[in-house]
């Protein structure tokens, strides 16, 4: 409040020092009445603590796409312009053993994993030659069934069957090419660096990749060969 003083012929504004220091207490009492939420101590952050949801997320994404060349496939594998159907194409008795050696390698992945929690690291390596030989065997038969299409006329634009097929199952193989780059690099890593944390949890990024790649193919397997011969 200003109050208005006399002093010779001048007035003199003065201020209520009681109103404002009223006024200042009670907004420090509303500012002390105000809850203030903080953390004391942040929760730890070490490294690679991140590491497995991101991964985990990837692999979402991943079963994400693998879903829409499913439905695609769903969609158009029907589509035969005249030209071959999956019983003409399809070698049943092939690609049995082709998903054979994809699930051997899941399996020796698997010892793998186990051997390193023994810390045994030739054992690992051994495992993970026997598990890339495996996923090798897989690549190749999967490269000469292709060619064998291919030598008989059924190419991706020959019908939107086979380019639903090739799209399909070529992706698929191409995840398991990247996988085996990506095995050996993981046998270099630990022959250079033994069981470091770094390289058990990619050891641990890499078994869900590999394991998710198999059950993608247990599910090519089932909808795209089977379905395709019955029907």
């Amino acid at each position: 409040m200003t109050t208005l003083a006399t002093t010779g012929d001048a007035f003199v504004a003065t201020r209520d020092t009681a109103a404002d220091s009223h006024g200042a207490a009670a907004a420090s009492q509303r500012t002390a009445a105000t809850p203030q939420f903080y953390v004391l101590d942040e929760h730890p952050h070490p490294a690679g603590y991140s590491t497995p949801l991101g991964f985990w997320l990837y692999i979402m994404s991943d079963c994400l796409l693998f879903s829409v060349l499913f439905a695609t496939y769903g969609v158009l594998g029907g589509n035969y312009a005249a030209g071959p159907s999956p019983r003409d194409l399809f070698d049943l008795p092939l690609v049995a053993v082709n998903t054979t050696m994809l699930l051997l390698s899941s399996i020796t992945y698997g010892f793998a994993m186990l051997a390193m929690q023994d810390n045994r690291a030739g054992r690992v390596q051994m495992w993970l030659a026997v598990t890339a030989f495996f996923g090798l065997c897989f690549i190749g038969i999967e490269l000469y069934e292709f060619a064998d299409f291919i030598r008989q006329g059924a190419t991706p634009q020959r019908s939107a069957f086979l380019s639903a097929f090739f799209t399909l199952v070529g992706c698929h193989g191409l995840h398991v090419t990247v996988g085996l780059l990506w095995l050996v690099v993981m046998m270099a890593q630990v022959a250079a660096r033994g069981f470091r944390d770094t390289v058990q949890r990619r050891l641990f990024c890499f078994s869900l990749f590999w394991h998710t790649l198999d059950i993608i193919w247990v599910g090519i397997f089932t909808v795209v060969y089977l379905v395709g011969i019955v029907s």
